[in-house]
């Protein structure tokens, strides 16, 4: 414990030290591009759609990467520290380093995307009063307050190329439309008695809220959280009643828990299938279909259809 404190502590020294001061170059309008930093790939393609050719975006955070429990490195700062503006989810989504960026916000540009949700449509944590759901992306029609709040803080940036911003995000947001209309025509084909989704961790309940899904998870809604037997045998009997096809794995999150289910229904003579990876924290890689949130979302819900009906 001495040494995470000790670890968290001296990153916290360098990116106040490394951004002690305003950005080193500010933003000439028409003459270099907006340097964005993100810590997701979900925020990034959202700067990239909004932005265009206007803005140089990058993200921390690459495919596969469990953003609970990331650690920046010393390249990750150099980013920072050149950015123009830093986006990052918040809701504690980034764990310790959503309070250092917290702090970083007194010195530059930081903007937490999901406070553009007002608090009374976020998911409140059972158990833990202060404790919210992080992983809003999972209803469309949040993560387009997201990408509508994102869009107003780039104006505010680069007010030279604000109605660009604003054409740009009018046509993103018409793509999410579409993506709520294809969600939900292909979640009807599931069954009523099979709409539950089982996964390593508790990502999907903005999903199963916005879709009438029963969602369960193993390890809440934070994959620092433990999971032990009894949430096993919880989650074995749940799926021996209901007779549940499939259960899903992700692609940033270990898949010891799931493994651990389906050794505790095969002993009970159930034999349940893996129905394949979803994408949680988060994407594909960039440049891929699986890459672009429109792309992760539909992969995702394909892969649960496609098992579960």
């Amino acid at each position: 414990m001495k040494k995470i404190v000790f670890y968290y502590f001296n990153v916290s020294i360098l990116f106040i030290t490394s951004c002690s001061g305003p950005a080193k170059e500010a933003t000439e309008k028409g003459n270099r591009k907006l340097r964005v930093v993100t810590t997701t790939g979900l925020l990034y393609d959202a700067v990239v759609h909004i932005g265009g050719d206007h803005v140089a975006a990058e993200a921390i955070m690459g495919p596969g990467v469990d953003p609970h429990l990331y650690k920046a490195t010393q390249g990750d700062l150099s980013r920072i520290n050149k950015a123009d503006l830093v986006i990052y989810n918040g809701i504690l989504l980034e764990g310790k380093m959503s309070e250092i960026l917290e702090k970083l916000g007194r010195q530059k540009e930081v903007f937490a995307a999901a406070e553009s949700i007002p608090s009374e449509r976020l998911i409140q944590f059972s158990g833990y009063k202060e404790a919210k759901d992080p992983h809003v992306w999972f209803d469309i029609q949040l993560w387009r307050l997201v990408v509508q709040g994102i869009s107003e803080r780039l104006q505010k940036l680069d007010t030279a190329n604000a109605s660009i911003y604003q054409s740009n995000t009018a046509s993103f947001l018409k793509e999410l439309d579409a993506l709520d209309s294809f969600v939900n025509q292909r979640l009807e084909e599931i069954p009523a008695g099979q709409r539950i989704l089982i996964t390593a961790h508790d990502a999907f309940g903005y999903f199963g809220n916005a879709y009438d899904i029963e969602v369960q998870g193993l390890q809440g809604i934070s994959t620092v959280a433990e999971f032990g037997l009894k949430d096993i045998a919880d989650i074995v009997d749940l799926i021996l009643e209901k007779k549940i096809k499939a259960i899903f794995v992700e692609t940033s999150v270990s898949d010891k828990s799931i493994q651990a289910v389906l050794t505790g229904c095969r002993e009970k003579g159930h034999e349940v299938n893996i129905g394949g990876f979803l994408y949680s924290d988060a994407m594909g890689a960039i440049g891929t279909e699986e890459g672009t949130y429109v792309g992760m979302f539909k992969k995702n819900v394909n892969t649960i259809v496609d098992a579960l009906k």
